[in-house]
């Protein structure tokens, strides 16, 4: 009986482990350093620092690349992968990386690369010591198909906040106010980094600034038209234990967001 009762818990625990995938965490926590030390720690480990960004009174978001990320994101709709995001914040004394395997499996959906994104997360583990998980963190094999909950928009639901001729776009992220990086990703395509308005920012004080390397707002610029994911996506993958209550408190978040980024492409 005994033998019998393992057997059956040993295959109830192979049908849930094979029905679900690895619990992959959304962001990897690290000792704190200042923002100096970090981008010198960063260019030590061959990324190329793209720019700096205040994302909230105590933390600065560091935007990076390399040569390889911008290979994988070198494709239509890709491009969101193309730069990696950490967040030097001396408010929760740490520093907060943007797992490149969680959000590559994220946007890079059926083109996803585990070999660059767990290199890229092999050098920063590197270059920053021990990295443990963070509590946010989201099924790998439900995230390529990552939403909300029912009615909300994917990764592919991007919001077109901007059209015309690629270069004018480019050189209207270029002159907009408060614009972190342009980076070209190869050919026609283009990654611009943009501020939103101050007031439009505030949301992440109201969910958690210890994952505001989601700020600035990352536009893709490609065949001629601006691409913003979904804020509402964007947001939400960025905090998965975000609760339907937290969610609503930023309700009128997600249309600011997108008409921010609209006035900058008009």
């Amino acid at each position: 009986m005994k033998k019998t009762l393992t057997l059956t818990l040993a295959a109830l625990a192979l049908t849930v482990s094979s029905a679900f995938g690895e619990m992959l965490p959304t962001y990897k926590i690290g000792a704190y350093t200042d923002v100096e030390s970090a981008k010198s720690k960063l260019s030590a480990a061959g990324f190329e620092v793209v720019g700096t960004y205040p994302s909230f009174d105590k933390g600065t978001t560091i935007l990076y690349t390399n040569s390889a990320m911008k290979a994988d994101a070198a494709k239509e709709d890709r491009g969101f992968a193309g730069v990696g995001r950490i967040l030097v914040d001396s408010e929760h004394n740490q520093v907060h990386i943007a797992n490149p395997v969680y959000f590559n499996t994220a946007f890079l959906q059926k083109d996803y690369d585990a070999g660059t994104a767990n290199a890229t997360l092999a050098s920063l583990k590197k270059a920053f010591g021990t990295l443990k998980d963070s509590e946010d963190a989201f099924d790998s094999s439900k995230l390529a198909g990552y939403h909300f909950m029912m009615g909300m928009p994917y990764y592919e639901d991007m919001d077109i906040v901007g059209e015309g001729i690629t270069a004018e776009l480019v050189a209207k992220a270029k002159a907009a106010k408060g614009t972190t990086a342009v980076i070209n990703l190869g050919g026609d395509r283009y990654l611009a980094f943009v501020e939103l308005d101050k007031r439009t920012n505030g949301f992440v004080k109201k969910i958690g600034t210890q994952n505001s390397e989601l700020l600035p707002w990352a536009v893709l610029i490609e065949g001629g038209k601006a691409k913003a994911l979904n804020a509402k996506y964007f947001i939400a993958v960025s905090y998965p234990l975000l609760t339907m209550g937290e969610f609503m408190g930023i309700a009128t978040m997600p249309d600011a967001i997108t008409k921010n980024l609209q006035k900058i492409f008009k």
